[in-house]
């Protein structure tokens, strides 16, 4: 579990493939005390498993469904990557719940200079834009930010100056694709309501009297 809080960026090494897999050697530019073989790191999102390290340099396996889902199979030596290890119990959370399960890939549309901040416009596959809300939360490349505005496959953010130095969003380039999460709880609340708004029974029909109407009512929605 994460935060999309970046701790730091690393710098892609190499990545050797195996077979339908693979695995990314990475230098870490952050300092990583006490990892251990097997922990989790999400990396520009995704959270994948150290099985080897020295230094600040470590090896992560990625699956054939990580490649398959997010743009991890598609970076090249040299690339920039955002880093944040595993959340420890007790920690504050600054940014928002984080799986390292990416969703699907979006692509930067635009560019938008608003002060001392930049607004970026994303486009989003249509299917995953009914869990993105207005100043509800996104994960992009594992970063955890705001979402300003939305739209039918679309959305935007605001990116103070910070973010953007910490981070490799300053390098993404019109056309980029992004790993995106979308917030885990809206996916759970669909699922339970899809289950008690299936076809039922006279006699068991939601019995609990949770439905859209009321979630709305109370502010869920």
């Amino acid at each position: 579990m994460f935060t999309g809080l970046i701790e730091g960026t690393g710098t892609l090494l190499r990545i050797d493939r195996h077979g339908l897999d693979a695995g990314m050697v990475i230098r870490a530019g952050c300092h990583l005390e006490d990892l251990r073989l097997g922990e989790s790191i999400a990396v520009d999102g995704a959270c994948l498993t150290v099985t080897t390290f020295q230094g600040n340099v470590f090896t992560a396996d990625v699956s054939a469904e990580t490649l398959a889902r997010t743009t991890l199979g598609r970076k090249t030596a040299g690339c920039r990557l955002n880093l944040e290890r595993a959340l420890r119990m007790g920690d504050r959370l600054g940014g928002h719940i984080v799986s390292g399960h990416v969703d699907g890939i979006g692509s930067l549309l635009e560019r938008r200079s608003e002060g001392r901040s930049v607004r970026l416009f994303f486009a989003v596959p249509v299917e995953m834009s009914r869990y993105i809300i207005a100043k509800g939360s996104i994960a992009i490349n594992g970063i955890s930010l705001t979402v300003n505005g939305t739209g039918e496959g679309r959305f935007d953010v605001n990116i103070v100056p910070h973010t953007s130095h910490e981070t490799s969003i300053a390098e993404w380039r019109i056309g980029e694709e992004v790993n995106l999460e979308t917030d885990v709880i809206g996916k759970y609340v669909e699922k339970l309501l899809g289950a008690w708004n299936a076809p039922q029974g006279p006699k068991d029909r939601n019995p609990t009297g949770i439905d859209m109407e009321y979630l709305q009512k109370h502010g869920f929605l």
